[in-house]
Parts: structure tokens; sequence; C-alpha cells
């Protein structure tokens, strides 16, 4: 039997200096060494370090690392010389390989000796292997949740590292959910089925929901309720109980306030201390009451933000503890120390000569003695730039001084008093040298360039910038929360280039419905809208991809039919920029509708051929003219517009009550059109901010005082006269500051208020049933006015009863018809997605409408009024979806219920009126 004998270093973990003990380990317990071992065993019983040669490296023990991967980690090759004793070089290795975390155990083997070359053996044991992984204890949902959230990948290497991090992982992931005392224990299987694998079974225990029961100050004098306030993502939890249990704070004095204090202090003349004295008993939270660390670091900064504008710039938080109430919630104790309160004193300027001293000190707006607050001080300089502009930084950027810097330094600070020096350095003007567009991959670049503020060779403007944000914005086009605006200066020439760059996003709009209703026939709808079409490109087989696209231009068709019913064709085109060099929108239209009687009274039975003897066919054209304007400034806008509409009827009674003998002849309405607006809304799906004023007149020529002989008692609307006045107004006000993960997210309000009023030339003609206003219900039902009148959408209420309007309008026949009308809506908007695949927004709102027959009825005051919920969703290629549910107050009845009052409006591709 041949002898074999290895040597090994084992490395002492202890030790990370490199000491090793060198044992022999031998195949047979009882072999016997020979003399040529007793000199292999003389290396390392030598005491001078001899250098040898490495002739040969060995892996063993590795399954799935490669023997080359591990020779190049322990950083051993053949050739090296090695000193033993006393050199490092075995105890390198062996740590390098131990640091990669793969490996149970790491030795080294020297397995053969012959005269100064050596060979050696590098001996590892590998860690098992992820098997699978399984979480206990927790329902499927928040286990394929817990998947992604612990990094755990099958067939890795198992680490304490991995496991920590796992646990770490699912205990964050509990803890944001409320479950502060989650706890994990993980149980390790052997897989039989792979070699050295193991299966992790993950135990959860989640425990009771934690929640925030109280949230303590000491040490304050600004009210604790305000305090509260600046704690967004830290919140106490709501309550109601008869037996509150008043816990003491761990490191601040918890002060109850009681009824008698409550009393004695007068204290239900103030909102405040109403809610301090409930709090024990009733607390109302619409927000979560989970504690999350992070987002407590986060308000601890805002709470001393809030403190610094409140003039407490020495504020700090000496203390804060998080602790557990008996009942097993959570307290939270702050012990603040608020220091002095801080004032401004003399402010003074230093680097001014474009405005002087009384020009800046009045646009900065602080005085001295006011209230110290260095984020207000910065927002007037500029330091953080607004697009309601007013600051400093603002005048001087819109002049073109794009190096403009400013810098408050404190001159002196005395008792509770602080001086500014505000130091400015102009810099000189700069010019616009190149403007650069990026990521329209659709639309053409004029498209683009045409709506820019900013132009080559002109001064730089902020405004200018801004304005071209919201221009690029309005054409709907692109990602309204992606248009980027990135300024270059190059100050060793005194310009700037400015870069924009755009996301596109479809705007096109796809309707297509189809069905078969037995005796009617065939019904559907294929509508479609290109709103950045190009027509000078219609005839290149190039540009079909699918469509010619790119040069903004606005086509729409659209073919309707409920069978033998109703059928309308539509067709629209729009060129925004007539001629290309001006912002002249040319708008022309023709539509043809028709819709006929199936229910023949004379048989009393349904009857889709009757409609071929008894309809109403409606034919017309428009052509307007829209030109932007320059004074009063450029938001305003003039249009001037011509429309034709012929409507012919076929034993087709419009107003039998009226006129019982009416039904057959041709009626004409020839109109001109003029409208006043101004818009300044910021984006055309969900405006945040600006406004929307619309003042018009639509007039036709007064035939009756022209030839009387035109209005005959067997067609008294042979041609239609009237003057129709609108004016509709809307106003978009942000309200509070947007927060959280997206920061463009935050209630709007909108405010609008509408009027009409159509008169008449002759007081001896009635009103016709043309172009009037039908006041109440909204949506499908409304969406085609064959009579071209007016639909003025009042949510919560049906079509207004024409001929009593009283409070309860509940039916639908109209026989008078409305000449004015008022109607005021607000409404509080939150976005839910501002993605432009799908741009969601809710809405509450409050509503007032009427209708009057003439001026002398009218009374603005006189209002029907309603409130309910809806929700509005844009999609790219369906456009407007939305519902509301509205409940109309004044339809209330004695013995009625909400039901009765209540109704539900559904949307779809435009808002109504």
């Amino acid at each position: 039997m041949q002898k074999v004998y290895k040597f090994f270093v084992l490395a002492l973990v202890s030790s990370l200096v490199g000491n090793f003990a060198y044992s022999q380990a031998t195949t047979n317990k009882d072999t016997i060494i020979t003399s040529v071992d007793a000199e292999l065993l003389n290396i390392f019983n030598q005491r001078t370090p001899k250098k040898y040669k490495v002739a040969a490296i060995r892996v063993t023990g590795n399954k799935f690392f490669d023997e080359n991967l591990l020779i190049s980690i322990a950083n051993i090759n053949i050739g090296d010389e090695i000193s033993i004793p006393g050199g490092d070089a075995f105890s390198k290795a062996i740590t390098k390989l131990w640091n990669e975390r793969y490996f149970s155990d790491v030795e080294i083997y020297i397995t053969k000796l012959v005269d100064k070359e050596i060979e050696i053996e590098i001996a590892v044991t590998e860690r098992p292997r992820l098997s699978s992984f399984f979480f206990k204890g927790v329902r499927k949902g928040e286990s394929e949740d817990l998947t992604g959230k612990t990094g755990l990948v099958r067939n890795r290497v198992i680490t304490e590292n991995m496991k920590i991090s796992a646990v770490e992982a699912i205990k964050k992931f509990y803890g944001e959910k409320g479950y502060q005392n989650a706890t994990v224990r993980i149980d390790e299987r052997t897989d039989t089925t792979f070699e050295n694998t193991l299966i992790l079974d993950f135990v959860i225990n989640k425990g009771a929901k934690v929640k925030i029961n109280n949230i303590n100050f000491g040490g304050n004098t600004v009210e604790a309720s305000k305090l509260k306030k600046q704690l967004k993502g830290t919140k106490e939890k709501s309550r109601l109980t008869l037996n509150p249990s008043f816990d003491s704070g761990q490191i601040v004095t918890v002060q109850r306030y009681d009824f008698e204090q409550y009393w004695r202090e007068k204290g239900f003349l103030t909102l405040s201390k109403t809610k301090k004295v409930l709090d024990p008993y009733a607390r109302i939270k619409l927000s979560s009451a989970k504690f999350d660390r992070v987002k407590f670091s986060e308000d601890k900064e805002s709470l001393l933000d809030y403190y610094n504008t409140l003039g407490y710039r020495d504020a700090v938080i000496e203390k804060d503890t998080v602790y557990f109430n008996k009942a097993g919630n959570l307290n939270i104790d702050l012990k603040v120390n608020e220091g002095r309160r801080y004032y401004f004193g003399n402010i003074t300027w230093r680097g001014n000569t474009k405005y002087s001293d009384s020009i800046l000190t009045a646009i900065l707006g602080i005085r001295k003695g006011d209230i110290y607050n260095l984020d207000v001080l910065n927002k007037k300089l500029g330091k953080s730039a607004s697009p309601d502009g007013g600051d400093i930084s603002g005048i001087y950027q819109d002049d073109g001084y794009l190096f403009f810097r400013t810098d408050p330094v404190e001159t002196a600070v005395y008792n509770d008093t602080i001086d500014f020096e505000i130091r400015i350095i102009e810099g000189p003007q700069a010019t616009i040298k190149n403007i650069r567009i990026s990521g329209n991959d659709r639309t053409k670049e004029h498209v683009i360039r045409r709506e820019l503020r900013t132009i080559p060779g002109e001064k730089f403007s902020r405004t200018d910038l801004i304005r071209s944000q919201r221009e690029i914005a309005q054409l709907n086009y692109f990602n309204q929360e992606k248009i980027g605006i990135n300024p270059i200066p190059n100050p060793e020439d005194g310009t700037v280039d400015i870069n924009y760059s755009v996301e596109e996003k479809s705007s096109d709009q796809l309707e297509l419905s189809a069905g078969w209703g037995g005796m009617i026939g065939l019904t559907g709808t294929l509508g479609v809208s290109f709103n950045n079409f190009s027509i000078r490109n219609i005839l290149k087989k190039s540009a079909w991809d699918p469509l010619p696209m790119g040069d903004g231009q606005k086509l729409s068709l659209r073919v309707q039919s409920n069978g033998k019913a109703f059928r309308s064709y539509n067709f629209s085109f729009t060129e925004p920029w007539l001629g290309g060099k001006k912002r002249n929108a040319l708008t022309f239209s023709i539509y043809n509708t028709r819709f006929g009687q199936t229910f023949n009274p004379t048989t009393g039975l349904f009857d889709p051929n009757y409609s071929n003897t008894s309809f109403i066919s409606t034919t017309g054209a428009t052509i307007s003219l829209a030109k932007q304007l320059k004074w009063p400034d450029d938001f305003f806008s003039l249009s001037l517009g011509l429309n034709f509409t012929r409507y012919k009827l076929s034993n087709y009674a419009i107003d039998p009550i009226n006129l019982p003998g009416f039904d057959n002849g041709n009626v004409h309405n020839f109109n001109f059109r003029i409208a006043l607006q101004r818009s300044s809304v910021d984006q055309p799906l969900f405006p945040r901010s600006g406004s929307n004023f619309m003042l018009s007149l639509a007039v036709t020529p007064p035939y009756s005082l022209i030839n009387k002989n035109i209005v005959t008692a067997t067609n008294p609307y042979r041609w239609v006269e009237y003057h129709k006045w609108r004016f509709n107004g809307e106003w978009f006000v942000p309200l509070g500051r947007p927060h959280g993960e997206d920061r463009n997210k935050q209630f709007v309000l909108r405010a609008s208020a509408k009027f009409g009023f159509l008169g008449k030339f002759n007081k001896n003609l009635q009103i016709s049933p043309f172009e009037r206003f039908q006041v109440g219900d909204a949506g499908l039902s409304n969406q085609f006015a064959l009579l071209g009148y007016d639909i003025i959408a009042h949510r919560g209420y049906p079509v207004y009863d024409n001929s009593n309007p009283k409070v309860n309008p509940d039916q639908q026949q109209a026989r008078q018809y409305f000449t004015i009308f008022n109607k005021y809506t607000m409404e509080l908007r939150y976005p839910l997605s501002l993605n432009p695949s799908s741009t969601i927004y809710g809405l509450a709102f409050y509503e007032a409408a009427n209708g009057w027959f003439n001026i002398k009825d009218y009374n603005p005051f006189k209002l029907r009024r309603s409130v309910g919920l809806g929700m509005r969703f844009f999609l790219p290629m369906f456009g407007l979806l939305g519902f509301d549910y509205g409940i109309g107050l004044d339809r209330f009845s004695p013995n009625g219920s909400m039901k009765d009052a209540a109704r539900f409006t559904f949307m779809l591709g435009f808002e109504p009126e």
C-alpha cells in the first residue's frame, strides 16, 4: 500500500495577521512516517524562512464554481515564490476565498515537495444553495409581494447576510402596513432532489396591527395642532370613546386640557380649542395612522422647516421617542427647544445697477420687523423659481440677465433682529443662440418651433420659457409631465442654448360600436379623430405609416346609425396655423343628420318603415377663422364664423303645441358668430392653474324687419332670426402644496359661471324651437341636438319642465322655450393618474342653475342646486369617458327618498356643457 501524506494550512479566524497552525493529516492512522516524509515535515520545523516555487495547483471540493476562477480569487499562480515559514501568501488566499462568503470551510494543503518546488491543493467546502423558499402564516397575495421584496433567488448560495436581509425586508414590508411587532423565523430543510441544497421556510407572525395613538409635544409655545399638521406622513388614529385613557409621556409632560379650563377660557368660541378638548374622546382622521420610520425622519425635518418659517431659526428637536402604550399602540413624544423668535432688520442692497434699491425693496416685499423667514426671503429673491414670477430673479431674467445671482448675507444679529445685505451679481444680458428639440418622433419640428416664445437672437426671458412650456402642453401631442426645458449658458460669448425635450403620446381617438336591432336594423358608430394630421402629405405613399401625421392639423370623421330611426354624418378639418406664419386657425365642417319617427300614430304600432315618410333632416356647413391677439395680451383670441343649416320637415311636428299645423317644409338658419376668448390654463386635460373666459354673439339677419312677407302662418320659421349672447368663465386654483412621491398631484378647485340670453328682432314673433336653451340632464342622453339648441347640463336633474319651472322638475316635454339661463359650478378635483396613457381624476361638485322664459322673469338667485361625485378617464384612443352621480337638492319631496332625487350621468367623447 502506497503511503500518501498531506500537510495543510488552516487559517486561525481569531488572528488576521497571517499566523497559521500546521498539522499533519494521513489517510491511515497506523501509517509510519518515513525519512522522506520527515524531510517534508522539516519545512515547517525550520527556523530560517526559505523560498519555494509553486509547481502545481489543484482545487478540490468545488461543485458549482470553476477551478480557474477560485485560483484567480486566491491569487496564487504557478511559478510564484512562497516563503515558508513566515510568508502570508496562504493566509491572504484563504482570507480572499472566505470573504466571498460562498464557502463554509477553506483549507490549503502542501501535497508534494521536490527540491525547491511544491505542489498545493486548495480544498473548499461550498455552502448549500437555495432550492426553494416559502412564506408561511401569510396570505397568497402577500406571499407574492414578498417574493419580489426579499431579493431571494433560487440556486443562489445561502449566506447569513442573505437570510438577515430577507428577514429585514419582511419586517419592513409589514412595518409599512402597521405591523410593527412582526416576527420571522427561518426553518431550513434539506432538499433531497438536489445535492447540497436547502429549502427555507420563513414562518411569519404579523402580530397585531399597530397604529399611532398620540403624538405629544413638549417645550413648545406653538399650538400642538399646528405642529401635527406638519407631520404629513405621521398621523394619529381616529377614535370615538366615552372612556379615554390618558397616557403619560416618557420624555414630555402631557398636559390634559379639560372641560373646566375649556369653559373658563371660552374655548367654545375657538375651533382649535374645541378640537383639543374633544380629542381624547372623538377624533376623525382620514389618513392612515401607520408608523413609518423613514417618513417620521422626514417629518421631523419638515417640523423644523415650519419652525423656521415662524422665525424660530434656532429650533431643534432635543429628543424624541417612540414607545408602546398599554393598549399596544404607539405613542410618540417630541421634545423641542424653540429658541428665540427672530425678525427681519435692515435689508440693504449691493451690486445692483439695473434697478434702484427702492424698486428692489418694493419687489422683495419684506419690511423691517417682519417675522424672520428664510424660505420667504429665498422665494422673493427667486432662488426657488416660481412660474408666477414676481421675484427679484424674475425681473432680471425676463430682461436677459441669465447670469444674475443673489447672495443674502447676515451682517448683524442683535437681540432678536437680523440685518441682511443682499449682494447682487447682475452679469451681462444673454441672448438666445440655439434652440434644440428632441423626442418628437412623429410631430414635425416646425409644429413645435412655431409655438415657442424663445427665438434665437432675442434676449433670454424666463417668462417666455415658462410660456413656451405651456404652449407645447396645449398641443396635447406630448406627455405633459415630461416636457423638459434645459437652458445651457455660454458665459464666454454671453449666449444661451435652450434644449427642449418632449415625449410623444397618442392623441388620436377611435370610436367604434356595432349591433343589430332586429326590426330596427344595423346600429353602430364609427368615428375617428386625427389630432396631429398632415394633409399636405396625404398623396405621399411614404407618409402613410399608418397615416400622414405630424403637421398639427385636425381631421375628424364620424358616422352614426340607429337603424332607420337615426343617421348622422360629420366631417371637420382644422388648420391651426393658416399660412404657417401666424396663429390663425381655420376650421371647416359639414354635417348631415336624419331622425325618423318609428312609431306610427295611425296604427299605434312600432313601424321602422314609417320613418321614410315622417322625419326631420338637418344639413349644414360651418367655416370659422380664429386669430390670436396681441392686446390686451396674447392670451386673447378673436374668432369669426359663418354657419348655414337647413332643416327639412316631412310629416314631423317640431312644435305641436304652439304650431299644431307646421309639420312640412324647410327651415333655414344662417348666422354670423363672433367670439372673444382669453385662455391661460396650463394644460388641456387636467388644468392646475389659469382661467378661461369667452364672450360670444351669434346673430342672424333681421329678415322680418327687412321683408315682412317672409313670415307666413304656415311656416313662420322659414328663415330663423335671433341674436344669442353667451358668456362662459372658469378658474383653476391649486390648493395646498403637492407632496408625496408624485409632487404633481394636488387638489385643484375649478369654479365656473355661465350665462346665456336669446333675443329676437321682432317682438311680434315667438321664440322659435331652434337655437334655444335646454337646461337639465346631460351626457349620452342629450348628445344629439337636432334643432341646434344649446344643452346646458345640470347634474342631478332631468330636462327641466319648461311648462312650469317650479322647484321639482321631472317632466320632459317642452311647452315653452328658455331664452335665458344661469349656471354656477364649484368642483374639487384630484388626479389619480397623470400618465399620458390614462389620465384619471376624481371630483366632487356643487352646482346651481336655472332657466327663464323671458327677461322679466329672470332672477339670478332662484337656482336649482345639486351636489355629487364623479370620475373622468382620458384614454388616448377613446377620448373622454366619465360619469357623475348627482343629487338634486331641490328635487326632494316630503315623502321621497334620496334615490328619487339622484341621477347618474354618463359622458363619452366630450364634457357636457
